[in-house]
């Protein structure tokens, strides 16, 4: 075993004998990127609405909002909350300072719920604006009001044909948590980072990392097939009596 490992360019037995640091980077991204998809969906839901059914007030704003999120980085984002909120006295003086906006992780917490809820919010407005006339003008018909169509009919058909371009989101999301190791918080990236700078190594980190942020990925990717296979069930093609070939009459 020690011959096989001396071929191998990493230090397996380091990297084993920190894995449980990695456990807690696995649990911290984990943790993140979960709640901020959570919280960013719930905010996404009535900004996309709003944005569908072009409200003369609340649409500008909300197209302000994902404009401005999704047009600016998430590190710029979050180091105006971790870094720049600090610089106001009165942010500092006020109920939120000491509880919340003083953490790293809060504040990490809040700049990915703000930015994947801008994406959501345009992702799911685009659903919601391409449900099928027929849907809605077969609800209109049997009576529902505006809000039973949005609740009844609208959303949930937007909800199942969202999934696919969803779990890219969800995957860039996952992803763009490694900014929360550039505000000391032991994520995966940050405990490889951590790793590399402690015993002066240059790949054992990073390539661990990787592979960690690889496994997750595949596992939401089998998550999300799954998914769709179960949700999107009816738009698949099926081959009807139509569509197969004709039997050939027996001749006599």
């Amino acid at each position: 075993m020690e011959t096989f490992l001396s071929y191998i360019p990493l230090d397996i037995a380091l990297i084993a004998e920190n894995f449980d640091r990695f456990f807690y980077g696995v649990w911290m991204t984990l943790n993140l990127t979960v709640l901020s998809l959570l919280l960013g969906g719930l905010l996404a839901i009535p900004m996309a609405i709003a944005r569908a059914s072009r409200h003369p007030v609340l649409n500008p704003m909300v197209w302000s909002y994902t404009y401005v999120l999704r047009g600016t980085p998430l590190l710029v984002q979050t180091y105006l909350i971790y870094y720049g909120l600090g610089q106001f006295e009165t942010v500092r003086q006020s109920w939120l300072w000491d509880p919340i906006l003083s953490s790293a992780w809060w504040c990490a917490l809040i700049a990915f719920t703000l930015n994947t809820a801008a994406y959501t919010t345009e992702l799911l407005r685009g659903a919601i604006v391409d449900t099928p006339t027929g849907e809605v003008e077969a609800a209109i018909a049997t009576g529902h009001s505006y809000r039973s169509r949005m609740r009844r009919i609208i959303l949930p058909s937007a909800f199942r044909r969202a999934i696919p371009a969803y779990s890219n989101e969800v995957i860039f999301m996952l992803h763009g948590s490694v900014v929360a190791s550039t505000i000391t918080l032991q994520d995966i990236l940050g405990v490889g980072r951590w790793l590399n700078g402690r015993y002066y190594l240059a790949y054992e980190g990073f390539i661990t990392a990787a592979l960690l942020y690889f496994l997750i990925v595949f596992a939401i990717t089998r998550v999300f097939r799954w998914i769709e296979r179960r949700y999107l069930r009816h738009l698949t093609r099926r081959e009807t009596t139509m569509d197969a070939p004709a039997t050939p009459e027996p001749t006599r």
